[in-house]
């Protein structure tokens, strides 16, 4: 039986209000431009796929909305909080899993889980009955006491998953979540993060340069270089580009060919 889903652990927030909102986002390396105008936004209920190769700028990014760096030109708001001016309670509203693993591999999956709930400022029990929900929709359950250096590298995906999630976010950040993994785990993680959007009203930003992960349902923000190429539906970006499929649309407005 699949778990019920938890009750949202952060504060509600205004019907209608954006998940994400990226408005005119610029970012330089000393001379380098890393984003040039960046616009886009999300809304709950999106399963929004920020496509781009590597080099385009989205982990860049990841690291503004997530106050890795300081954004200094434009704005980002997360359910109309700035995270300039309220990087608290904009930062509370997100869960993160960042390309590069920061998971303790030598905590077990419950310690890791504790530690990010603790941080979130959570109690014991209410650490473990989320603990208990997130594990159960990912099939972690029977892993929880095991430390992350035994699992497979899609099982440690899912434990980050599920860590991202323990102190209830209503925006799901994830870069390159499924590099190195095979097909099967690759898709196990989408179709659950699918579901999330589906079921929960859960507005995701997938970042990704492997153009097989974008279903025809998907808001996508294509990156190249820095700058936003195109943005919305993929129906609407496909005919945008004056093709006739994705692949196509991706391949026309960078010049690249995304697989």
């Amino acid at each position: 039986m699949t778990p019920a889903a938890p009750a949202q652990v952060t504060e509600p927030v205004a019907d209608g209000v954006a998940a994400l909102e990226v408005e005119g986002v610029s970012h330089s390396f000393g001379a380098k431009r890393a984003l040039e105008n960046v616009a886009f936004t999300v809304h709950p209920g999106e399963f929004a796929v920020l496509l781009g190769l590597n080099g385009a700028g989205k982990t860049t990014l990841f690291s503004l909305v997530t106050r890795l760096y300081h954004n200094r030109s434009g704005a980002i708001r997360i359910f109309g909080s700035d995270v300039r001016k309220k990087p608290s309670r904009a930062l509370a509203q997100i869960g993160v899993v960042f390309q590069q693993p920061t998971i303790d591999l030598d905590l077990s999956v419950s310690q890791n889980l504790r530690y990010h709930a603790a941080l979130h400022g959570m109690s014991r029990r209410a650490a473990e009955e989320r603990q208990e929900v997130e594990l159960g929709r990912l099939d972690m359950a029977e892993r929880a006491d095991d430390k992350v250096r035994r699992l497979s590298g899609g099982q440690r995906r899912r434990v980050e998953i599920a860590r991202a999630l323990m102190h209830g976010p209503r925006l799901l950040l994830l870069d390159e979540p499924t590099v190195g993994l095979d097909i099967r785990a690759r898709q196990a993680i989408l179709d659950h993060v699918r579901r999330l959007c589906r079921e929960e009203g859960m507005a995701v930003l997938w970042a990704t340069h492997l153009i097989d992960e974008v279903d025809g349902h998907d808001r996508v923000v294509v990156l190249h270089e820095g700058h936003v190429l195109a943005f919305g539906g993929v129906a609407d970006v496909t005919r945008g580009a004056g093709a006739a499929t994705i692949i196509e649309a991706f391949t026309t407005l960078t010049g690249k060919d995304g697989t």
